[in-house]
């Protein structure tokens, strides 16, 4: 009963106003500005319309590849019998967390718990990039929220620059900041489960992330191992089709002359920028059409992935990006090389197991990456599943359900 009407009256909050403008104020746990309910499976057994799945997960597969559906419905609705509570309470809300220089600043996120039956964990999630603020977890039904289906309480953070802080820079693949925006989300939904008497089981904690998550997640865990191992004790990690190594990542990409995902050039480049405050002029990486239209295409967000790499209109590194900004030899373009070193991922040591996922068809995050990874983590408990599981959107759904079936 008692956390039904806490929950009941978390959904007064601000019920007039869904895009609420918050300002840095004292509270405790995470502070909830909606509360819903919502279907992981249909009636008919389909999966949730509402569920934003990432874009283009349905794309016609590569030769070779080896899964056993063509389409995500029918690869989510393989699991409907593994379903514990098919109904979830979504928790949309506010917590404190920090900006790039380490100051205050309220972000959001969601938590999605079942409605009934006990918490299992808390899993911890990075998410995958996106372009709309509409797409951020709070705003929506994301994704790994079905893994709550099966009794585990799921935190995901909206990460600086969405949610209510949508009109700041996302400060794309800086380490620290964007795992900094995870672990606070989780620091303040711990008191809160407990507050509305829904503490987890157990006290240890499962993370988990694909893409640009996967790599926050590394960065998740290798924080929480060194600062908050008392508050967090880790289970197991989940992390997939992560760009882990984003120096090795820029030197494929110049070496192919292509990407996969052209609006993560602009991203990483201003993300990295904006993270460290190194003071990168944005002329001498972008040839004119970007340098024309990128803070519109992106800072705006009111573009999907999708929409953002149509505007661009290029694949090729060299119609998007300086002569100089593709030099490794060039001032600038070097100081940029030396950040995302140091923003890479992999050099740290796993204290708990580990599931790395790749499809080696991907060419959105290359597999560069989990070769990368699988050198590093050589003689740790890290458990591989690379093969040709499709391109990077159905690469996520195969991982999406691998995850769901190990929980």
């Amino acid at each position: 009963m008692r956390k039904i009407l806490i929950l009941a009256a978390s959904a007064l909050l601000l019920v007039s106003c869904r895009h609420p403008k918050v300002e840095f104020v004292d509270f405790d746990t995470f502070h909830p500005l909606s509360v819903q309910e919502g279907d992981v499976f249909m009636a008919d057994g389909t999966l949730n319309p509402e569920i934003r799945l990432m874009e283009d997960s349905e794309l016609d597969l590569e030769p070779d590849t080896k899964v056993a559906y063509t389409d995500a419905n029918s690869i989510v609705r393989s699991i409907l019998g593994e379903v514990e509570c098919n109904r979830l309470y979504h928790i949309a809300g506010i917590y404190k967390g920090h900006d790039v220089h380490g100051n205050p600043l309220v972000q959001s996120g969601k938590l999605l718990i079942p409605k009934n039956g006990p918490v299992k964990n808390l899993i911890i999630v990075s998410h995958y990039t996106i372009g709309a603020n509409y797409e951020a977890p709070s705003e929506t039904f994301p994704m790994e929220g079905i893994w709550a289906a099966k009794g585990y309480a799921v935190a995901i953070a909206d990460y600086i620059g969405y949610g209510v802080t949508a009109g700041q820079i996302h400060p794309y693949m800086h380490v620290e900041s964007t795992a900094r925006s995870v672990i606070d989300m989780a620091l303040a939904v711990k008191p809160y489960l407990e507050h509305i008497g829904l503490a987890p089981e157990s006290d240890k904690v499962i993370l988990a992330g694909y893409s640009q998550g996967g790599a926050t997640t590394l960065a998740v865990m290798d924080r929480l191992q060194d600062e908050y191992y008392n508050e967090f004790p880790i289970k197991k990690v989940y992390a997939g089709g992560g760009p882990y190594d984003l120096a090795a990542t820029y030197d494929t990409s110049m070496e192919w002359d292509q990407t996969g995902i052209p609006c993560a050039i602009p991203m990483i480049v201003q993300g990295i920028n904006e993270g460290e405050d190194m003071g990168l002029e944005m002329s001498d990486f972008f040839k004119p059409h970007l340098l024309d239209g990128y803070k519109k295409w992106i800072n705006s967000k009111n573009y999907t992935v999708k929409e953002i790499n149509a505007f661009i209109g290029a694949t090729s590194l060299h119609e998007i990006m300086t002569d100089q900004g593709r030099d490794k030899t060039n001032h600038e373009t070097a100081r940029l090389y030396q950040a995302l070193l140091g923003n890479s991922v992999l050099k740290f040591t796993p204290h708990a197991p580990m599931f790395i996922f790749h499809s080696n068809q991907d060419k959105t995050v290359p597999f560069v990456n989990a070769v990368k990874a699988e050198q590093w983590f050589k003689g740790f408990p890290v458990t591989y599943d690379f093969g040709p599981y499709g391109k990077h959107g159905m690469g996520c759904v195969q991982f999406l359900i691998k995850v769901y079936k190990d929980l």
